[in-house]
């Protein structure tokens, strides 16, 4: 029987059932690769990228043993989204202005203004 990839996709975060070779996503099932922020939305920093990769390692390691299935990854999806959020409104993290749509998904920057 042929295994299928999976994958979750959030706005932020994409979570694969693959290793990634030349490029390419290779079906793995005991893998999972993370693609975070695929439209760019962030501007990230060095601090930020390693909580969040240390979050996703973590949650893997938590799942250790268990099917890596839809829901599995959608719970790790899901958790990783909530940091980023946090990180967002912690000013750890900020919006990148040239972003081809500002629709601010993690909600209005605060601002002295807004505050």
């Amino acid at each position: 029987m042929e295994k299928m990839l999976l994958k979750s996709t959030t706005r932020h975060v994409r979570i694969f059932t693959a290793d990634v070779v030349n490029n390419d996503l290779i079906f793995h099932p005991n893998k999972l690769t993370l693609d975070l922020d695929p439209d760019n939305e962030f501007i990230w920093n060095e601090d930020s990228l390693k909580k969040v990769n240390q979050k996703f390692t973590e949650l893997v390691q938590e799942r250790a043993g268990k099917s890596l299935d839809d829901y599995e990854l959608r719970k790790i999806g899901s958790e990783v989204e909530g940091l980023i959020k946090y990180l967002l409104q912690n000013g750890l993290l900020s919006y990148n202005p040239e972003c081809r749509v500002m629709n601010y998904s993690m909600g209005l920057p605060k601002t002295k203004e807004v505050l």
